[in-house]
């Protein structure tokens, strides 16, 4: 298993030597409505239009043994084992990439690697960190069938069958709207030197969702753990970016290789913002959806009456609510309450899906629990 500081010397030989080798919601919701949503992809490299990917790809994502991770990996990998088989799907095998160091108590339910955590402090804090170097360890030991792999996240559970968006060595990524690298060049350009171009040539992206080649995604690890840690190392940097960072790294790493991505704005959507599925691939349920509960005029056939609605609270917490935070010691409780009428339709598939899954789950009471 290779070292940290293999990586780091071997990343850092590559950018000098060569770089081509190398709670605000009311904020959110501006943000938000000002991303065009009228065409699902936004860049393709090249020609790219037309043809689409039909290769087998692995589902991989990285994970911690505290119960707050376990049982969103619970749920993430029922959803996997429902979707893998479905008309459209290209989804290969699954691993789970557990960064504890040591196996835990899913290790017969979730197939998975175990690797090292990054040694002790090196994160400051920021156990994201951990997702490069996991990737780095899963790449050199584990054995890949798959030619793809698709980076995914705990809570992320698939909503429809997901094809193989990758064309050839062109990866696919979801266009963030909140990562702006050509807003930050200053800081940008501490890791991605003029000589490489325009800052404009980084894929507005994370490292998930992306599908993307085994071997581009085995030379571009190394370099994304390295620019990560020197990010996180860089206090000018680590406030610019804050929780996203990583993503930044993963971002700027691609386009050091020259790698750039087909952006898919149907490949994730993050309720409440993103209001209907549709034909989108996977939901992201990383914000809290919070309701309070208001009398509204609704509209009928014949007449109008007043009815309790759902309301959006932007950022307080509501009458009713589904945060994931809300369970961080252990598992949501089976059969969770369905949010009040009017709530868009992608919260309660959201909800409808946990539970369906937890229901499903053997022992799902017991054994994440911490």
């Amino acid at each position: 298993m290779p070292s940290v500081k293999g990586i780091l010397t071997c990343s850092n030989s590559v950018l000098s030597a060569s770089n081509l080798h190398v709670k605000d919601e009311a904020r959110f919701a501006a943000l938000f409505e000002q991303w065009d949503l009228s065409n699902p992809f936004i860049q393709m490299p090249g020609n790219l239009m037309e043809g689409g990917g039909s290769k087998k790809y692995h589902v991989a994502l990285t994970a911690t043994d505290a119960p707050y991770s376990q049982w969103q990996c619970r749920i993430m990998y029922y959803w996997y084992k429902k979707v893998k088989e479905m008309p459209g799907s290209d989804m290969g095998k699954f691993t789970r990439i557990l960064h504890s160091g040591k196996p835990d108590n899913l290790m017969e339910e979730i197939p998975t690697f175990v690797v090292d955590p990054l040694p002790q402090g090196l994160d400051r804090g920021y156990i994201v960190l951990n997702r490069p170097w996991a990737f780095v360890q899963w790449l050199e030991k584990a054995m890949i069938d798959e030619e793809y792999i698709l980076m995914a996240e705990p809570d992320h559970v698939f909503v429809n069958p997901l094809p193989n968006l990758a064309r050839g060595k062109h990866p696919a990524g979801f266009p963030f709207f909140y990562i702006k690298p050509s807003d930050h060049e200053h800081v940008i350009r501490k890791y991605y030197p003029e000589e490489k171009g325009p800052v404009k040539n980084i894929d507005p992206i994370g490292n998930s969702p992306v599908i993307i080649r085994t071997s581009v995604l085995e030379k571009i690890a190394p370099t994304w753990m390295n620019i990560s840690l020197r990010m996180k190392d860089d206090p000018v940097t680590d406030k610019a970016f804050g929780w996203v960072l990583e993503m930044y790294a993963y971002a700027v790493a691609s386009a050091l290789h020259d790698v750039h991505h087909i952006l898919h704005k149907d490949f994730m959507l993050q309720p409440p913002w993103d209001t209907e599925v549709g034909k989108k691939f996977i939901i992201h349920y990383t914000y809290g959806c919070d309701y309070n509960l208001k009398m509204k005029f609704c509209l009928q056939v014949l007449h109008s009456e007043l009815a309790l609605q759902g309301e959006l609270t932007y950022g307080k917490i509501g009458e009713w609510r589904f945060d994931k935070r809300s369970y961080l010691s252990g598992p949501p409780p089976r059969n969770l309450s369905l949010p009040p009428p009017g709530v868009p339709e992608s919260v309660v598939r959201l909800v409808k899906m946990v539970n369906e899954a937890t229901e499903n789950i053997p022992n799902w009471d017991t054994l994440n629990r911490g």
